[in-house]
Formats: C-alpha cells, sequence, structure tokens
C-alpha cells in the first residue's frame, strides 16, 4: 500500500494553512510529523486521511486518487484517531470500541465472535479492559483518549493516522503509548502521528517530517536530519545534538 502526495494545497475556508507538499510516506515505518505550533501538521495528516478536500493538488492511495476510494474500501485500509472527540452519551466503553469494527458490520451491525475477539484484544492492548463496562463520560481526560485509541486499533488497518495521541496521557502512558506503537509497527503497520517532543519522536520514529508555515522542510531518518540548525531555523531553538545514552538515537539538548 502506498500512500502520497502531490502539489498538496490545504485549508479552511479563505484561509491557506498546507502550500504544496510533497510527500511519500514509508511503508511500514513509524513517521512524525513534527514542527512548530500553526504549521499544518494535523491539517496535513487530516488531508491524508480524506477528512479534508484540497484547495488543490491530489493526496494518492496506492496510485488511485483517495478522494474516488469508496468510504468502506478506506476504512478498512486506513484509520484516524483525530486531536478531539466529543464522548458519546450513555456508552459504556466496550461499546465505544466496538464501533471500531463498524466498517466491516456497518454502524448498527451485530459484532460476530471475530470482531468481539478483536475488540477484547485492542481493550487489553491500550489498559482499558478493567474499564469495559464504565460509561465513557465518566472517564478522565487521559483514560477517554486510551479508549479512543483502542477504536482506532479495532479498525484493524495497515495505516494508524494519529493526530496528538499523547495529548491528556501522563507520561507513563505516553511512554506505553509510544511503545505499543513500535509493537503494531512490527507487526506490519505503518503509523503516521503528529508529535511536538522531539525528543520522543527521535526515540521512536523511523521516519521524520519536519514542517514550517505549511511547507515540508526536511524529512528522513532522524540519524540524517536533525541538526541544531534545523531546531534553530524551525523551532528556533539554542540546542545541541547529543546520543541518547540508552536508545542511541539523536537527543536536542537545550542550551540555557
Amino acid at each position: 500500500m502506498n500512500l502520497t502526495t502531490k502539489d498538496l494545497h490545504l485549508g479552511y475556508g479563505k484561509q491557506s494553512i498546507v502550500k504544496g507538499v510533497n510527500i511519500t510516506i514509508p511503508e511500514q515505518k513509524i513517521v512524525a510529523l513534527l514542527g512548530p505550533n500553526g504549521c499544518g501538521k494535523s491539517t496535513l495528516l487530516k488531508g491524508l486521511a480524506r477528512i479534508l478536500e484540497p484547495e488543490s493538488g491530489t493526496v494518492f492511495w496506492n496510485g488511485q486518487e483517495i478522494h474516488s476510494v469508496s468510504s468502506r474500501e478506506l476504512a478498512q485500509q486506513l484509520a484516524l484517531l483525530p486531536q478531539a472527540q466529543e464522548p458519546p452519551e450513555g456508552v459504556t466503553v466496550r461499546n465505544v470500541v466496538g464501533y471500531g469494527r463498524s466498517p466491516y458490520t456497518g454502524f448498527w451491525g451485530q459484532l460476530a465472535t471475530d470482531d468481539k475477539t478483536m475488540v477484547e484484544q485492542a481493550m487489553q492492548a491500550t489498559g482499558v479492559t478493567e474499564l469495559a463496562d464504565t460509561l465513557i463520560t465518566d472517564l478522565s481526560g487521559g483514560q477517554r483518549q486510551r479508549v479512543w485509541l483502542a477504536m482506532t486499533l479495532a479498525q484493524d488497518t495497515d495505516y494508524i493516522l494519529l493526530d496528538e495521541p499523547t495529548t491528556y496521557l501522563d507520561l507513563n502512558h505516553q511512554v506505553e503509548l509510544m511503545k505499543l506503537m513500535r509493537r503494531l509497527n512490527q507487526q506490519g503497520k505503518t503509523l503516521i502521528t503528529v508529535l511536538h517532543d522531539i525528543n520522543q519522536a527521535c526515540r521512536y520514529c523511523d521516519y521524520l517530517i519536519v514542517m514550517k508555515d505549511g511547507q515540508v522542510v526536511t524529512q528522513g531518518e532522524p540519524e540524517k536530519i536533525l541538526t541544531a540548525e534545523l531546531l534553530q531555523s524551525v523551532f528556533e531553538l539554542d540546542a545541541e545534538i547529543h546520543r541518547d545514552p540508552i536508545a542511541g538515537t539523536p537527543m536536542c539538548v537545550v542550551r540555557d
């Protein structure tokens, strides 16, 4: 499977956000979208997920214009965890996670044995099994975030797009999420995620796409593209690049 863009422009109303982006997402990798606030990371992710219609340019899915792919077919191949969702009233965690199976069953379809197995596995992977019978409206922000992730995993797609997935998560659950992403990648899945933590991205992601002012500044493996000059020009950070003593990956250390 292949996800690419050609001269992609995206925006909201008359405001243009993403400007002429050309990227090819490397398959079976963990890809991080990085850049300062307002640079177009989340907007680009929405374009890749077909949430936003391009102002111009194209998103291609397996060589086919993505907006020509049927919704059911695309939902069985590509899943999106958005930045924020409104929790439904009166619905338990297990039922919410079960919505992830709707591309296969229909939104109100009955879950077969295989579907229920996927739901249970997704809840276990995200650590929400003990909350299965709890109303989602009774959960904390961090707990809800893990439930939304479980719903996305239950969709069982080859591509998973995550928009700031560490939002609301404490440090422990952030680390668990990144480790889960790595396990999913080892199962052959491609993950594309918007992140703010540069060191987290370098430690857990295989490929970085760095943006500024709606355009891609550079892209590639962390080892090859992360430099002090890049941190200064994109993030306005006066920092040095060192080796993470545990992971051996590049690490950004800000000067006093």
